[in-house]
Formats: structure tokens, C-alpha cells, sequence
């Protein structure tokens, strides 16, 4: 199947000097756990080519199995270097959207018009869609059909307010996606500080923090499977 990758293309940690982007192993996980069960991949971002990348997510203390191998994988170094262009983004040509964090997406996805259009078409046309870590915060403007919040009623997680005290960063981020998707209605629930807790409302697939990372992109090839089998029933 057909994944859409959405990745953030800001990279200014608000007014600090210090930079941001999208965390390396919410990208390096779900990357190889879709595309070695043989999911094709397509990564996108709004301006297009190479996304930048949170420097503290490529510490050695941040390092994983997936995050080396994603370093020294030429072809998925040409993916990233080479993203398409989020407007271009047609969602009838993908079966899913999966979304990585970092700081990032609070700035620039969360106020895109195409993240808007691309969540809200993909779940309009009964595909799953899946955010990980801070990546939850592009749902706070993205409307279900009677124009209600998408998150309205609705089973979510993400980044929570204590994680980002924990990374000094809470007067920092523009909003906090914890008091933003509660404040829309959304049935929040978090797992323990930094451990993994994943999330799924229907096509709706949220994941806490980075250790969630695997078992978010485990949970969207649940949903596209049940979805399958399904459509053979």
C-alpha cells in the first residue's frame, strides 16, 4: 500500500536562536517498520526537499537501532532530501498518512491548509490517519464534516504538558497540544512520562512521544489490515 509521509519544514525553536524540525526517530521508526512489511513510502513537506532536523533528536543519547540505520541508508537519505511538496499531495493516490513529530509541526503544519486538506480527505475517504509525539497538534484546526473539531468526542494522546516541562520548553511552543485538544473535546489519555502509549478512535491513530513511534506505525498497518479484510468480506 501507499503511505504518505508528512514532515515539517520549520525550523526555529520560537525566539530561543536554537533550531528544530522533525524528530529523528519518530521518522527512522515507523519509516522501516511500514516499509519493511512492503509499504511503498512517499515523504512530503510544505517547502518541499530536505526538511530540517531537530539537532537534539541526533544526539548520541537519542540514537536508536532504526536511527542509525536510517543514517546510513542512502536511498532513505534520498527520500529525505528529496520530499515533494505538500500542496502537490494528491490523497486519492495514498491508502494512509502518517505524521512524525518534533517541535516543528507546532509552528508551521499545525496552520497549514494542505495538512488541513490532506487529514481531512484521507479520513473523509475512510483511511487511516496517524500522528506521533507533537504531530497531534496539526489536528487542532482540522474539522469533521459537520464542522466540529476533529477531536470532538474522540480518543487522542500526544505530547502532554508534563513532557514539556520536562524538555524546559513549555514557555517556548506556541500552544500546548494537550490544553488545545482537550479544550476541543477530545477524550485525552496519556501513558506513563516518555513511555510508549498509543492511542486508536477508528482512523484516528495517536501516539504519545517518541518511544510511541513504532507502535503508532504498528497500529496504521493494524487499521489498513482491518480495512483490507473488510473491503474482501
Amino acid at each position: 500500500m501507499n503511505i504518505l509521509i508528512v514532515l515539517t519544514s520549520h525550523d526555529e525553536l520560537g525566539d530561543t536562536g536554537e533550531k528544530t524540525g522533525f524528530w529523528l526517530e519518530e521518522l527512522a521508526a515507523p519509516y522501516y517498520t511500514l516499509k519493511d512489511a512492503g509499504h511503498t513510502l512517499t515523504l512530503a513537506s510544505p517547502k518541499g526537499g530536505q526538511p530540517p532536523l531537530d539537532p537534539r533528536s541526533d544526539e548520541e543519547d537519542s540514537q536508536t537501532e532504526a536511527t542509525r540505520r536510517f543514517k546510513a541508508d542512502p536511498e532513505a537519505q534520498m527520500q529525505l532530501s528529496t520530499t515533494k511538496v505538500l500542496a502537490d499531495m494528491d490523497t486519492s493516490n495514498f491508502d494512509a498518512v502518517f505524521y512524525p513529530g518534533g517541535h516543528g509541526p507546532l509552528w508551521d503544519l499545525a496552520e497549514s491548509a494542505d495538512s488541513k486538506r490532506i487529514i481531512e480527505t484521507t479520513l473523509r475517504s475512510g483511511k487511516p490517519v496517524a500522528l506521533v509525539c507533537h504531530a497531534p497538534a496539526v489536528l487542532k484546526n482540522v474539522e469533521s464534516e459537520d464542522g466540529s473539531p476533529i477531536v470532538k468526542g474522540r480518543k487522542v494522546t500526544g505530547f502532554t504538558n508534563e513532557e514539556e516541562a520536562a524538555v524546559e520548553l513549555t514557555d517556548v511552543v506556541p500552544f500546548l497540544l494537550e490544553d488545545v485538544l482537550k479544550e476541543q473535546g477530545a477524550q485525552w489519555s496519556e501513558g506513563g512520562t516518555f513511555q510508549p502509549h498509543v492511542v486508536a478512535d477508528g482512523l484516528l491513530i495517536t501516539g504519545q512521544n517518541p518511544p510511541s513511534s513504532a507502535p503508532t506505525a504498528e497500529a496504521l498497518m493494524k487499521a489498513l489490515e482491518a480495512k483490507r479484510e473488510y473491503a474482501d468480506a
